[in-house]
């Protein structure tokens, strides 16, 4: 009987996973993460901050333990905060204090789940680590090397969050939920009459109080200050005030900070214009705010960085894809051409609004055309 390690959130994805395993036979284990979470802290009127890791709070933890004792089987909860914050908080703050706006599911499921977890589970004995994501995961019957695969519920499909992953990483992963709908995973819950078959979703950011990112920003310059033994910087990075150019360069106001802003943005830019201005460009060189009008945030051509191929070579040509740029984007047939260093250049079929450095661009194809082929953090835009 194979052993499966199943990471539990106390979510309804993750608890019908581990009923759908155990009910095919398999020798299941839950292990739920403890993240890293911020001290507790108040905003200026003294109120306090509820600053508990969304994904391992008290609640989560209290559901996740009564959905493995309906289930029979063992429970356990395995402290990982520490590297969490290293890689996962830190890129967090850094991409921000950068100009860039970061996803950090994308870096959690790589280095935490797929990293730290699996290494657990397979010491544990455990032949494979599952997760409540919508995605499928199979062989290529030609190759025999694992693809990574759309899940059938387009509306929940996580293929994207998951382009990080490699053949090793792959080899040992398990989606029970990759054949199954939302609503059909919602009816097995009830089905199988688990605790959690009501239990809503949270989409904000697990560490981030509030999900105000920006005050969060703010505090975690001070936090990381505190634990590199120096003084908190006057000026955050992406927090400080700097100018608001127009693409001709002529300074039109004051920004309040990079972190402030995302690629795109309208509204809250503190200038009024007889045609209505948008965030075209984040400046770090300048710390500066770049605006224009809607026409000038369609690009075509970008370059991604930390290029991932999950069936683990590199192309040595040109090869056309789907492209995703954001995660509930629509795909835009593309070309993408491999570069040296990790990186690629992504050139699509018309020009998209919006397309933000720090997001993910993920390229679909294959044989099945839902296969992820590969996958990056956009960097810069083409002028």
């Amino acid at each position: 009987m194979s052993q499966v390690v199943i990471a539990m959130s106390g979510g309804v994805d993750s608890s019908v996973a581990a009923a759908l395993l155990k009910q095919q036979g398999y020798e299941v284990v839950g292990i739920m993460l403890r993240l890293w979470s911020e001290p507790a802290a108040h905003d200026d009127s003294c109120v306090d901050l509820v600053t508990e890791n969304k994904c391992c709070s008290e609640e989560s933890v209290y559901d996740a333990r009564r959905v493995a004792q309906k289930l029979d089987i063992p429970f356990y909860l395995v402290n990982v905060a520490a590297p969490f914050q290293e890689t996962i908080v830190d890129f967090f703050y850094d991409e921000y204090a950068a100009g860039r706006t970061p996803n950090p599911c994308l870096r959690c499921n790589r280095t935490i789940r797929f990293t730290l977890l699996l290494e657990r589970a397979l010491a544990l004995g455990a032949d494979y680590l599952a997760t409540g994501h919508y995605v499928r995961v199979d062989d290529d019957p030609a190759t025999g090397l694992r693809r990574l695969r759309r899940g059938v519920d387009q509306q929940k499909d996580q293929a994207y969050m998951l382009h990080l992953l490699n053949q090793a990483q792959l080899r040992h992963a398990m989606f029970p939920l990759g054949e199954l709908t939302k609503p059909a995973v919602r009816a097995l819950a009830a089905e199988f009459g688990l605790p959690v078959a009501a239990k809503a979703e949270s989409q904000e950011i697990c560490f981030v109080a509030g999900n105000d990112y920006r005050g969060f920003v703010q505090r975690y310059a001070a936090l990381r200050a505190a634990r590199a033994g120096t003084a908190a910087p006057a000026d955050v990075p992406g927090l400080a005030p700097g100018p608001l150019l127009t693409l001709a360069g002529e300074q039109i106001g004051e920004h309040k900070g990079l972190a402030y802003y995302t690629v795109g943005q309208r509204k809250g830019l503190g200038v009024t214009s007889a045609e209505p201005l948008h965030v075209i460009e984040l400046d770090p060189a300048r710390n500066a705010v770049i605006v224009g009008p809607a026409a000038a945030l369609a690009k075509a051509s970008f370059t991604i960085r930390e290029v991932n191929y999950p069936r683990g070579s590199v192309p040595t040509a040109p090869f056309a894809a789907a492209v995703r740029i954001r995660y509930k984007a629509t795909e835009i047939p593309a070309m993408i051409t491999p570069l040296p260093g990790d990186r690629a250049q992504v050139d699509l079929a018309s020009p998209q609004r919006a397309i933000t450095p720090g997001q993910a661009a993920v390229a679909y194809g294959g044989t099945t055309g839902d296969e992820v082929l590969c996958g990056g953090l956009i960097e810069a835009l083409a002028c």
